[in-house]
């Protein structure tokens, strides 16, 4: 019997997320059990420069940064910009070919796969809703510890909804309704973020909310 690793985001099918990563456009998340619950992404958003709320969450490294699926590379641009060593994660080749050509350090590959230097990252950044990689978020974190150092950061971007916490099949669709193949994600609120954290044995330091986001800085 072949095994087959997982579908990633907005892979598959119509590749909707590549083809608005070309173009700059907006593609949504849908889970299909919940169909009035779809999310509009901007992934022109991901694409520009890192805006003040993004170099905000850069303000208290010390070391080099990873960003955990970190699209076109808009937070390697602005950890470089203040001299500080990044290092880009993403399962999509697009986004790695477009954070390489603004300058970026970048892999294509799974979080779950050997990372260089594991052990020794200053902030992990898990924002722009990739708290839902692989649909395990104590997973995930679990994953996040063991590549930061002892004492080192990850930064969860969480849910607009406190409460949230919800692991599904979803899938991404583009303005044309190209559409991807079904993949593993979560939505995580604050609140439950501090769950799953406690089970991935990381410390919560503190949250915020700036520019319309919430935010949770875990220690390791």
């Amino acid at each position: 019997m072949t095994m087959h690793a997982p579908v990633s985001f907005g892979a598959g099918g119509g590749e909707p997320y590549a083809r608005a990563l070309r173009t700059d456009g907006r593609i949504r998340l849908t889970d299909p059990d919940r169909p009035d619950a779809e999310v509009t992404l901007d992934v022109g958003r991901w694409s520009a420069a890192a805006d003040r709320v993004d170099r905000s969450l850069l303000d208290g490294a010390d070391g080099p940064v990873i960003d955990i699926g970190c699209g076109p590379g808009r937070m390697l641009v602005a950890a470089r910009t203040l001299g500080l060593p990044a290092l880009g994660v993403d399962v999509s080749a697009e986004a790695v070919a477009i954070a390489r050509r603004s300058g970026g350090t970048a892999l294509q590959g799974s979080v779950f796969d050997p990372i260089p230097d594991e052990g020794h990252w200053d902030t992990a950044l898990v924002i722009d809703g990739n708290i839902g990689i692989g649909g395990d978020p104590t997973a995930l974190l679990t994953r996040c510890r063991n590549i930061v150092r002892v004492g080192g950061r990850v930064i969860v971007e969480t849910h607009v909804d406190r409460d949230a916490d919800r692991t599904f099949t979803a899938r991404v669709v583009d303005a044309d309704g190209h559409q991807s193949a079904g993949f593993p994600w979560a939505e995580v609120g604050v609140d439950a973020l501090l769950d799953h954290a406690e089970r991935a044995e990381l410390i919560a330091r503190q949250s915020w909310t700036t520019g319309g986001r919430t935010f949770c800085e875990l220690l390791a």
